[in-house]
């Protein structure tokens, strides 16, 4: 399954980056994983986001 998800990353010409980020739940407290696929410019962005 690690292998058909990073193949589909690989798509075209474009370099995609999947950026994981813990975020703190407001309702318990609990921290959950945000995931997400992007090009590698709007990584720092996406995690510096709150």
């Amino acid at each position: 399954m690690a292998k058909k998800s990073v193949a589909s990353l690989q798509t075209g010409s474009k370099r995609l980056t999947k950026a994981i980020k813990m975020v703190k739940s407001p309702k318990t407290g609990a921290y959950q994983f945000v995931e997400s696929v992007m090009a590698p410019e709007f990584v720092d962005e996406f995690l510096n986001k709150k």
